[in-house]
């Protein structure tokens, strides 16, 4: 349990970077000077568990710095999502673009900079994978965050979350990545929780409760917007019905406290579905640790329960979204 309690903490940390992007690609076409594209190896569990009982953030996803960028491990949906300045769940393709992973590494032309990094990406998927894709605003199926019939039941915040100062030190195993509304903030700790701080849109804690077998995320500070967001990305990310965006439709304001609850059966089937497992039993089954995946919406599953808690829930509704409609990408990118 010790080691999945790490290993839990390692996945909401890579679900974190792979939601981040940089701020709105140039014009201007750029390339990058020199890139190498190969499938990613499985993640060492042991190492990851380890590093996060250490309290070092695991290398995974976006890092960039003045003249080079990389990815690890990244799925290539994550991937376009961030070259187009979108979010993961608004990217339209086949399912199988979630499972294909890649580590990247490439380096900037003269001159180019980390605001350059999304155009010179969507260069590198178009040339490599030969990505076609367009952008669309259309009627969807979405999942609408509305109030229930006694209104909501959340505490409002007492602080209002202030913008993060990118320029200011970071603390002992604090990592800044990019995001599309601003710098985010993640830090993890020995006891398998982690926090990331969101700046205006405030800052969320996450730990795994091994005595009920919970796992918990807790807010002092989040707008609807921002918990919509949340919510959507957790659906995203364990795939199938559960994939539909979660639209902010409450009419609330203002900021609130929140505590979200996930049964283990529905955080298993979000670590199964990103390709992540428990360890094999001692006697080597490796269906021993298997367990039942999280039902549709509207079907009750754990986070559905955990929203009606707070005074609101979520209905099978549709609405005009922005996508990114992937028409042609190719599995196997060219070679280096």
């Amino acid at each position: 349990m010790k080691f999945f309690r790490y290993t839990i903490a390692v996945l909401f940390a890579l679900l974190a970077t792979s939601c981040a992007a940089l701020g709105q690609a140039p014009s201007n076409k750029l390339a990058f000077e020199v890139a190498t594209v190969k499938p990613a190896a499985p993640l060492d569990m042991q190492r990851l568990a380890a590093d996060a009982q250490a309290g070092r953030m695991p290398k995974l996803g976006q890092q960039l710095d003045a003249a080079r960028a990389t990815y690890s491990y990244m799925s290539l949906d994550a991937l376009i999502a961030m070259a187009y300045h979108m979010r993961v769940y608004q990217i339209s393709g086949p399912a199988w673009l979630k499972d294909t992973r890649f580590d990247i590494e490439a380096k900037y032309p003269d001159g180019a900079t980390k605001d350059d990094v999304p155009t010179m990406l969507q260069a590198l998927l178009q040339e490599r994978f030969k990505l076609d894709a367009h952008r669309s605003s259309q009627e969807q199926k979405v999942l609408a965050l509305v109030t229930g019939k006694s209104g909501p039941k959340m505490k409002e915040a007492t602080t209002v979350p202030a913008p993060i100062d990118p320029n200011s030190p970071l603390k002992p195993g604090e990592r800044q990545i990019d995001g599309l509304d601003g710098p985010v903030r993640m830090q993890m700790h020995s006891d398998g929780s982690s926090t990331i701080n969101m700046g205006a849109k405030g800052t969320i804690t996450q730990k795994f409760n091994a005595q009920d077998r919970t796992f918990h995320i807790q807010s002092d500070a989040v707008s609807m917007t921002g918990l919509a967001g949340m919510l959507s990305n957790f659906f995203s990310q364990m795939g199938g019905a559960n994939s539909r965006q979660v639209v902010d439709m409450t009419g609330v304001k203002g900021y609130y406290q929140i505590d979200l609850e996930l049964s283990f059966s529905d955080l298993m089937s979000l670590v199964q579905a990103q390709g992540f497992g428990p360890p094999p039993s001692p006697g080597g089954d490796r269906n021993a640790n298997s367990v039942p995946v999280a039902s549709d919406p509207g079907g009750g599953t754990s986070l559905f329960q955990s929203v009606e808690k707070l005074g609101l829930k979520m209905e099978n509704r549709k609405a005009i979204v922005e996508q990114l409609v992937v028409d042609h990408i190719e599995k196997t990118p060219t070679e280096n």
